[in-house]
C-alpha cells in the first residue's frame, strides 16, 4: 500500500481488525520512510459491477458515489454513519449476488428507495426528489401524498372525504 504523505510504496501493517459493520477490515498501517501512520479499509468484492446509465453509457460501480448520494439524503437527520454503511453494504452485496455484472441504474435507486423509505422519511423524500426528477411541485405533493398513505395505513383516504 502507497504512502498517501511521501508516496513511499513500502507501509506496514500495525493492525488489523474487523471494521464496525463487519463486511470490511480495517487495517492501521505506518510508513518506514516518513513514520507517518493511516488506516486503510479492505472488503470483499465478489464481482466487478457494471452501472447501465439511463442514456445507455456503461460506468463501472462506485460505491463511494452511492454512499454519498445515501449521506446527502440523511444530512442533518438522526441516522449514524454506521447506519448509511450498513445500508451501503447491504446494496452493494446485493447487487453482487443478484448475478448480473452489469445493472441498470433504476435497480440501484430503488434498493436506496427502499432502504431510506424503512430508515427516515424525510431522507427518503430527499432522495427521491433528486431521483425521480420532480419538475413541478404538483409532483412533489403526489409523491408526498404516496408516503403520508404508506406511514399511515388506517388513515381515511382524502379522496372519499
Amino acid at each position: 500500500m502507497k504512502c498517501p504523505f511521501c508516496g513511499c510504496d513500502d507501509t506496514q501493517v500495525k493492525d488489523s481488525r474487523n471494521a464496525d459493520d463487519n463486511t470490511s477490515i480495517r487495517r492501521r498501517r505506518e510508513c518506514p520512510e516518513c513514520g507517518s501512520r493511516f488506516t486503510t479499509f479492505e472488503r470483499v468484492q465478489l464481482r466487478d459491477l457494471i452501472v447501465l446509465k439511463k442514456n445507455g453509457e456503461k460506468v463501472p460501480f462506485d460505491r463511494d458515489k452511492l454512499a454519498k448520494s445515501i449521506y446527502l439524503s440523511v444530512r442533518k437527520r438522526p441516522v449514524s454513519e454506521e447506519r448509511v454503511e450498513k445500508i451501503v453494504s447491504s446494496i452493494q452485496r446485493r447487487l453482487e449476488l443478484s448475478g448480473e455484472g452489469e445493472i441498470p441504474s433504476q435497480i440501484i435507486g430503488e434498493y436506496v428507495m427502499e432502504a431510506l423509505a424503512n430508515l427516515d422519511h424525510i431522507a427518503y423524500i430527499r432522495f427521491a426528489s433528486v431521483y425521480k426528477d420532480f419538475r413541478e411541485v404538483k409532483d412533489f405533493e403526489d409523491f408526498v401524498d404516496t408516503i403520508d398513505k404508506f406511514a399511515k395505513p388506517d388513515a381515511p383516504d382524502k379522496d372519499n372525504d
